[in-house]
């Protein structure tokens, strides 16, 4: 069974920072790519930013400067750093991973809930 958990939500002050981890298992995380994905209320689920199979990284023109996602293949973990928190960040974060042979056929996390206010 495929299962993904987030972590590190929470509430923090505009400019501060936080990381989220998402814990993998059930699939062999080296041969999938993964993504963060976040979802604020009345709002469409958009990718915030992304590690290939390859170890290729990349990141929405909204968060560049200030997100950055990695990912231990050892560890079965995707990251989520964010620095110069936003309240336009606010939204609850997911992590998701597909196979680069089936990219349609994604695995969700239930998300954690990140929220950037004074």
């Amino acid at each position: 069974q495929v299962q993904l958990v987030e972590s590190g939500g929470g509430l923090v002050q505009p400019g501060g920072s936080l990381q989220l981890f998402c814990e993998v298992s059930g699939i062999t995380f080296s041969r999938h790519s993964a993504n963060w994905y976040r979802q604020a209320p009345g709002k469409e689920r958009e990718l915030v930013a992304g590690v290939t199979s390859g170890g290729l990284t990349n990141r929405a023109a909204s968060v560049r400067g200030r997100f950055t996602a990695s990912k231990d293949n050892a560890k079965n973990t995707l990251y989520l750093q964010m620095n110069s928190l936003k309240p336009e960040d606010t939204a609850v974060y997911y992590c998701e991973a597909h196979s680069p042979l089936q990219p349609s056929h994604k695995y969700w996390g239930q998300g954690t809930q990140v929220t950037v206010s004074s």
